[in-house]
C-alpha cells in the first residue's frame, strides 16, 4: 500500500464522531428512544424505591412484630404485595426497552450497510486502487458488528446505569446526607481508578480495530493469490508476514483485554470495601446513638436505615463498574464507527457532465429527434453553453495513419488533392449528422470519433505517466495499443471511460470534451472486455444481461451466439440457466471470456475497448475468442491492448507505446516497412517485456 495514500484505519476516533453516531441513531427513532428512556426511568425507580422499601419494611413491618404474641402479618403482607407490584412493573419496562432496542439496533445498522453501499458505488477507482479490499470488507463485518454490540448493549446499559446511579444518589441524600456524602468522595476516588483502566484499554481496542483490518486485508489477498504463492513456494514468506501482522494483532488485543479484564474486577472490589466500611462505621453510629439526618428529616440511625443504605451503596457503585466495563466497547464502537464515518466521508467521484445519452430518430437529411423509447440510434443531448466542435478535424485520417508530423510533410500533391476530397466529404457528413438548436439544446449524433489532444497524465504529482498524447479514432476503426508493460496503453483506456481526469490536453468523444458528458452517460455509450474477466453469483444468461439489464433472454441468447459462446453454453448442465458460482470457477479461462464478450456484444456501445482480452488464453482458445471479437468489433471504433501482435495486424492504425509516449504510428505494413520499433518486435528481435 501507498504511503501517500488516505489511510482509513485511523488510530482512535475522530473528533465529532460519538454526536454524529447519536444523531445517526436518532434520527427517524425519537418516539421509540422517548419510550426506550422512559422505561430506562421506571427500572431504575423501581430499584430504587425497592431499597428504601427494606428500610420501612424493617423499621415499620417487621422489628415491631418481634416479641409480639399475637402478631398481625396482614400490613406486612401488603407491604410486600406493593414491593412484588414495583418490581414486576421494573421487570416489564425492562423488557420493554430490549425489545424496542433490537428494531432501533438492526434498523440503524441497516441504513449504515445501505449508506455505505449507496457511497462505495459513488467512489472514484482511484480509492479501490489504493485501498485493500480485505480492508474495505472490514468496514461491512467487524466495524458494523462492534457498532451492533454498542447499540443493543453498550450505550443502553450506560445510560441505564447512569439514570440507577442517580436514583439511587437521590435515594441516599433522602436517608442520610453524611453517608451519602462520604459515597460521594469514595466514588470519585472509584471514577480515577477506573479512568485510568479505561483509557488504557480503550486506546489499545482502538489500534485492535485497525490491526484486525490489516489482518483481514492480508487473508483476503492470500486467499486470492493462493495458487501463486504455491507456484513461487512462498508459504513460509507468507507464513512469516501474516505472523508479523498477527502479532500486532495479538500485542494490541492482550494490552487492551488485560486492562478492560481487570476492571470489574477491582471496581467490584472496591465496592464490597466501601460496603465493609459502611456496615462497620454505620452498625457502630447506629448502636451509638448517632443524630442522623437526611431529606426524610432527622432521627437516630435505625437498622433499616442503615440496611436500606447499604443496598442503595450498592446500588451506586456497581453501575460504576457497568459504565466502566461498557466504557472499553463504546470507546470499540467508536473506532469502528470513526472508520465507517471516514468511508462516508470519502469524496465521491466528481461528475459535472450535462451531456447526456438519449435515444434519437435520425432522418436521411441528418435530423435528430430524442425519442422515448428504445431505438437502435443514440445521440448526444447537449445543453445550452457546452461547446461542440463542428468542425472535428477529419485530417485525422491520414495523421492516425502515419507518423506525427505535419501533412505537408508526408502526402504528396495527388495525394494532398484526394485527401481535400476526403475531408470535405466527411465534414459535410459532420454537420448534417447534427441537427438545429431546439429550444437552447443541441443534438449530436453518437458516431465513436474519439480524440486525444496533447494529452498528459498522472497518478501522482511526482510521476507523469503519459507524455503529450495524441491521437485519433474514427468511427469504425480500429486502434491498437502496443508497447511494454507500464508503457500506458491501460491508461489511456482508463482517460477514455474516466475512471481518471487528464492533467492537460484535450479529450473529445463527437467533437465534445468528455468533461461535459455525464460519466454514466459516458460509460454507457463504451463497452470493455478486460484481461481479468469478473462473472458473478447466478446465472449465465444473468451474468450475459449484466450488460444491459433489460436486455431480452433471446438478446443474450444473440450476443452469445456473436461471441462464440453459444455452443459450450448449451453443453453446460443447465445451459443458460447454469448457476455460476466463485468467480465462475467451474469454467475455462477462454470460456469466462467469450461469456466477457456476450455481456459486451449485449450492450451494443458504439465504442469498445478490449485491455488484453486474450493474453492469458491458448492459441486455440485465442482463435475462438478472436473470432467473437472480431464480430464484436465490426462497425464500432475499437481500442485494442494486446502483447499478442498477431491480435492486432489488421487494425486501422496501431500505435507503439514507450514510457508514456506514442514512438509510432501507422498500419501494420507502414510500420513493418518503416523496421522501426514495430518490426523489432514483430520479428522477435526485441521482447515486449
Amino acid at each position: 500500500m501507498s504511503k501517500d495514500k488516505k489511510n482509513l484505519k485511523r488510530e482512535g476516533a475522530q473528533p465529532g464522531t460519538l454526536s454524529r453516531l447519536l444523531k445517526l441513531i436518532f434520527k427517524g427513532n425519537a418516539p421509540a428512544l422517548t419510550l426506550v428512556f422512559v422505561c430506562i426511568i421506571i427500572g431504575a425507580a423501581a430499584n430504587a424505591s425497592m431499597a428504601l422499601f427494606v428500610q420501612t419494611l424493617i423499621d415499620t413491618y417487621i422489628l415491631p412484630l418481634v416479641g409480639t404474641s399475637n402478631p398481625d402479618f396482614m400490613p406486612l403482607l401488603r407491604m410486600l404485595g406493593v414491593m412484588a407490584a414495583i418490581y414486576t412493573a421494573g421487570i416489564i419496562a425492562s423488557l420493554i426497552y430490549q425489545r424496542i432496542l433490537v428494531g432501533i439496533e438492526q434498523g440503524t445498522l441497516k441504513k449504515i450497510r445501505d449508506d455505505m453501499f449507496e457511497h462505495m458505488q459513488k467512489l472514484p477507482i482511484r480509492f479501490f486502487d489504493t485501498h485493500q479490499h480485505g480492508d474495505i470488507m472490514s468496514f461491512y463485518t467487524n466495524d458494523t458488528d462492534v457498532l451492533r454490540q454498542a447499540i443493543s448493549q453498550s450505550i443502553p446499559a450506560v445510560v441505564q446505569s447512569g439514570i440507577t446511579m442517580l436514583a439511587a444518589l437521590i435515594a441516599m441524600f433522602y436517608l442520610s446526607v453524611p453517608m451519602a456524602i462520604f459515597v460521594l468522595v469514595y466514588a470519585c476516588g472509584v471514577v480515577a481508578v477506573i479512568r485510568y483502566l479505561a483509557t488504557t484499554s480503550g486506546r489499545y481496542f482502538i489500534k485492535q480495530q485497525g490491526a484486525l483490518g490489516e489482518v483481514n486485508g492480508f487473508i483476503e489477498e492470500a486467499i486470492n493469490g493462493q495458487k501463486v504463492i504455491k507456484v513461487f513456494t512462498h508459504e513460509d514468506a507468507t507464513q512469516e508476514r501474516f505472523d508479523e501482522k498477527n502479532t500486532k494483532l495479538f500485542d494490541a488485543s492482550w494490552t487492551a483485554n488485560a486492562y478492560g479484564n481487570i476492571t470489574m474486577p477491582v471496581v467490584g472490589n472496591l465496592g464490597y470495601l466501601l460496603y465493609v466500611i459502611l456496615a462497620l462505621v454505620g452498625a457502630y453510629l447506629s448502636l451509638s446513638g448517632f443524630h442522623n439526618f437526611g431529606f426524610a428529616g432527622a432521627s437516630v440511625l435505625t437498622i433499616g436505615t442503615l440496611v436500606s443504605f447499604l443496598t442503595l451503596s450498592r446500588n451506586f457503585i456497581n453501575p460504576i463498574a457497568q459504565i466502566s466495563n461498557e466504557f472499553t466497547q463504546i470507546m470499540l464502537a467508536l473506532a469502528g464507527a470513526s472508520r465507517i464515518f471516514s468511508l462516508l466521508d470519502e469524496p465521491v467521484e466528481e461528475d459535472h457532465g450535462t451531456v447526456t445519452l438519449v435515444n434519437a430518430h435520425i432522418k436521411a437529411d441528418g435530423t435528430i429527434t430524442e425519442s422515448s423509447k428504445r431505438t437502435d440510434e443514440w445521440a448526444w443531448k447537449v445543453p445550452a453553453g457546452v461547446k461542440v466542435r463542428e468542425d472535428v478535424a477529419h485530417v485525422s485520417v491520414a495523421q492516425t495513419a502515419l507518423a506525427p508530423k505535419s501533412i505537408d510533410h508526408v502526402v504528396d500533391g495527388a495525394h494532398a488533392s484526394a485527401l481535400t476530397e476526403l475531408v470535405g466529404s466527411i465534414s459535410s457528413e459532420s454537420t448534417t449528422s447534427r441537427n438545429a438548436m431546439q429550444g437552447g439544446t443541441n443534438y449530436t449524433r453518437l458516431r465513436g470519433d474519439i480524440r486525444f489532444t496533447n494529452v498528459d497524465f498522472s497518478y501522482n504529482p511526482d510521476r507523469e505517466i503519459l507524455h503529450d498524447i495524441t491521437l485519433y479514432a474514427e468511427p469504425g476503426q480500429k486502434v491498437a495499443l502496443v508497447g511494454a508493460t507500464g508503457a500506458g496503453k491501460t491508461t489511456i483506456t482508463n482517460l477514455v471511460n474516466r475512471f481518471y481526469d487528464i492533467r492537460s490536453g484535450s479529450i473529445l468523444y463527437d467533437g465534445i470534451d468528455i468533461s461535459d458528458i455525464n460519466k454514466t452517460d459516458l460509460r454507457r455509450s463504451l463497452g470493455v472486455v478486460l484481461q481479468d474477466v469478473n462473472l458473478f453469483t447466478g446465472t449465465v444468461m444473468d451474468n450475459i444481461r449484466y450488460g444491459k439489464l433489460d436486455a431480452t433472454d433471446d438478446e443474450c441468447i444473440e450476443a452469445a451466439k456473436l461471441a462464440n459462446a453459444d455452443g459450450f453454453i448449451r453443453m453446460l448442465p443447465q445451459g443458460y440457466n447454469t448457476i455460476l458460482s466463485g468467480d465462475g470457477s467451474g469454467l475455462s479461462q477462454g470460456q469466462r471470456q467469450l461469456i466477457s464478450i456476450a455481456r459486451a456484444a449485449v450492450a451494443d456501445p458504439p465504442v469498445m475497448i478490449l485491455d488484453e482480452a486474450t493474453s492469458s488464453i491458448d492459441t486455440r482458445t485465442e482463435e475462438i475468442v478472436q473470432a467473437g471479437m472480431d464480430a464484436l468489433m465490426e462497425g464500432r471504433t475499437v481500442f485494442v491492448i494486446a502483447h499478442r501482435l498477431s491480435t492486432v495486424r489488421n487494425s486501422d492504425v496501431i500505435m507503439v507505446m514507450d514510457h508514456g509516449r506514442i514512438i509510432e504510428r501507422g498500419t501494420h505494413d507502414q510500420l513493418i516497412a518503416q523496421k522501426g520499433q514495430y518490426y523489432q518486435l514483430y520479428t522477435g528481435a526485441f521482447e515486449l517485456e
